[in-house]
């Protein structure tokens, strides 16, 4: 899937939306991640009865990728809303998300695909997500 356009990535993003489950709060989150070598791997929401272990799609998607040895990343894409809802609306990442993109990517170069209405997106950085951002240069 080399050179996945953004709409292409945000569709991706819908499919993983798709097995979210949340039979809590009914709000579905997917989340398509690219890496530089061109795979593409899916995450969705994954609520817990007693929420503190509820995982994010986004962090589905980077510790797929990354418990199968990748560790370059190029962009990500998501999307989400309440169960039954339009999923073109943007849906930007919490800040744990944003904290675990801040281990792997580069703040300067990482894309963040939101959806931003029909067949249109927002891109954002990283930096722009996460001014200021604590990383593993800040331990060196």
């Amino acid at each position: 899937m080399e050179n996945m356009d953004n709409l292409e990535l945000l569709e991706e993003a819908k499919k993983a939306r798709l097995k979210a489950y949340t039979p809590y709060s009914n709000f579905k989150v997917g989340a398509a991640l690219l890496t530089k070598s061109g795979k593409v791997y899916l995450g969705c929401n994954i609520e817990n009865a007693t929420y503190t272990p509820t995982n994010c799609a986004e962090r589905t998607a980077f510790f797929k990728a990354v418990s199968e040895g990748e560790r370059e990343f190029e962009k990500i894409a998501i999307v989400g809303a309440k169960d039954g809802e339009d999923a073109n609306v943007m849906c930007s990442p919490c800040g744990v998300c944003r904290q675990v993109m801040m281990e792997f990517c580069d703040p300067k170069e990482f894309q963040i695909i939101l959806a931003n209405g029909e067949n249109t997106c927002r891109v954002m950085t990283l930096e722009e997500l996460l001014p200021c951002g604590f990383s593993s240069f800040n331990l060196k």
